[in-house]
Parts: C-alpha cells; structure tokens; sequence
C-alpha cells in the first residue's frame, strides 16, 4: 500500500508507517463490513457465494448465514439486528432474534425493488437504502430480472416502517453515509464518480442535493463503499483505492490499494479506531488516529 497526501491534513488521521493487515481471504467478492461491538466481531458478505461470514479475532472466520440471498451491504440497527440489502431477494431484510428473517422493504409503487445495495441507519431508527439495477443485472452478482422501477433511487424506511423514495435523480447510487450529527446524507454515485450530499431536513425526507467531491483517476476500482470518521471526514473507495476527504470536501490524501481496490469500508475494533476494507476476495483491516462513527446499540 502506498499513502498518497494532497494535504497535511491526512496526518492526524493515519500514520506513516500504517499499513494493511489481511484476516480472511479466499473468497469471490467481498462486500459490506460491519462491526458488532457487542460480540466483538466482523459480519461481512461474499456476494456471489450467497453467503454472509463472521470473523472475531478469537474464532477467525465461520459461515454466518447460507444462503444469503446475495446479500451485498449490511448494517446493525439501533437493537444490534442485522439488516441486510439482498439482490437476489431484491430487499432489504432484517433478521430478528431467532434468526428468522423479516422483509422491511421490497416493493415500491406497485413494483418491485432493483436490487438494494448499500445501508445505514439513523439514531431515530429510519433506515436509508440505496437501489441500483446491477443485482438483476449482472447474474454473478444477483439474478437477471425485469426493471420495475424507473429510477435507481435512494429510499427511506422510517421507524413506523413506511417506505419513501428520497431521492430519485441518481445514474447508479451506491454507498451512503451520515455525518456525525446526522444533518447530512452523502451519497455515491458509481457511473459519475462523485459524492453528493444532501441536507436531511425534519420529516427524513432529503433537500437538493450538491456535489460534494470527485473521486478521480484511472486505475482500477469502482466509486462504491463510504464511511465517515467522528470529525466529519469522509473515506470512500474509487479509483486505486480508498479516497479521503474532510468535511469541506478537501481531497486530504489516498490509500493506494493496488490492482482492483476495494469494494467496502467499515469502522470497528474496542474503540472502532480499525477500518475494515472488502477487497475481492480478502478482508483486510488498517490503523487509523481519529475513530469512525459507531454503529448499532449505543
């Protein structure tokens, strides 16, 4: 791995020296990390496998769930139940206490949904969820099926489970992130290599939004995964590698990861200073100074 700085700024956030730890690998394609802090370990998917895997620094990797239905990215909500995006079920699902599995969205004005993505859910419960086609249309990675939406939109579940499609102006969205004080939604979009914010007003629904950086170069890796530190700092994949911007938009630097880059990001660890990174058919994890924001129970 190679650090690539735009700015002194990248400094207080990762050392120098810092570099890459792989934990599993052997795999298809790796996607969506998320860290439980409760039993001290990593859930993430192998999309094409159709599974979801565990991994905790005691026990390595086991088998999660099988089948997954695909399952690309996942998330805890506020009760520390995993919600999933499923292609192959083309919604979002959450699986309750005894493992059963409980559709929280998977229709939409009369169709069915793409195939959702990327999640995250908020401190009041509502859940944000990207929905993209390339899950009905790509067979390795979902199932081919029909379009029965005319947009690959952004949706909201909210606490009392009415779902709304937030924005609906997108070529390909795909991950998705608060800031630390929830005010602002970022959204990729993976056709147009950049990042879009938009202002989370009082009812959940979201304002115009704005670009809020470009993710440029030309090697490989697509404009996917994003996450975002508790200062407001923003890393998401593109280009060669995990692109760093702060909360201005100001590209501070880049983790050079060669030759595919990764697909996903994900905070955890004791004091979720580690970030998580899917990568092809590894997970690998890396040191960072300024921790991310926590997800699941508080």
């Amino acid at each position: 791995m190679q650090i690539e700085t735009f700015s002194q700024g990248l400094s207080r956030l990762i050392d120098e020296t810092a570099s890459f730890e792989p934990i599993a690998i052997g795999f298809v394609f790796t996607e969506g990390p998320v860290w439980s802090q409760k039993e001290s370990c990593l859930y993430f998917s192998d999309i094409p496998s159709g599974r979801i895997h565990r991994w905790s620094p005691s026990e390595g990797v086991t088998v999660y769930r099988d089948p997954s239905f695909k399952a690309n990215g996942l998330t805890l909500d506020r009760e520390g139940r995993l919600i999933s995006c499923e292609h192959v079920g083309r919604r979002v699902s959450r699986q309750e206490a005894d493992g059963t599995l409980t559709a929280l969205a998977k229709d939409y004005d009369g169709g069915r949904l793409n195939s959702p993505n990327d999640v995250v859910v908020a401190s009041d419960g509502s859940i944000y969820f990207t929905d993209p086609d390339s899950g009905i249309t790509h067979p390795r990675s979902g199932v081919l099926a029909p379009r029965e939406q005319p947009v690959e939109g952004v949706y909201r579940i909210s606490p009392q489970g009415d779902l709304t499609r937030v924005a609906d102006d997108f070529e390909h969205p795909n991950g998705l992130a608060f800031s630390p004080d929830e005010k602002t939604l970022y959204v990729d979009d993976t056709r147009l290599k950049h990042i879009r914010a938009f202002d989370v007003l009082a009812d959940g629904s979201l304002g115009d939004g704005r670009v809020f950086a470009a993710l440029e170069g030309d090697e490989a890796g697509a404009v996917d995964g994003m996450k975002v530190d508790v200062e407001g700092n923003v890393y998401c994949t593109g280009p060669g590698g995990i692109h760093i911007f702060d909360a201005a938009g100001v590209k501070l630097g880049r983790l050079k990861i060669p030759p595919a880059g990764p697909s996903n990001v994900g905070w955890g660890g004791a004091d979720w200073r580690t970030l998580y990174v899917t990568w092809r058919e590894a997970v690998c994890c890396i040191r960072m100074k300024v921790p991310g924001i926590p997800v699941g129970p508080e």
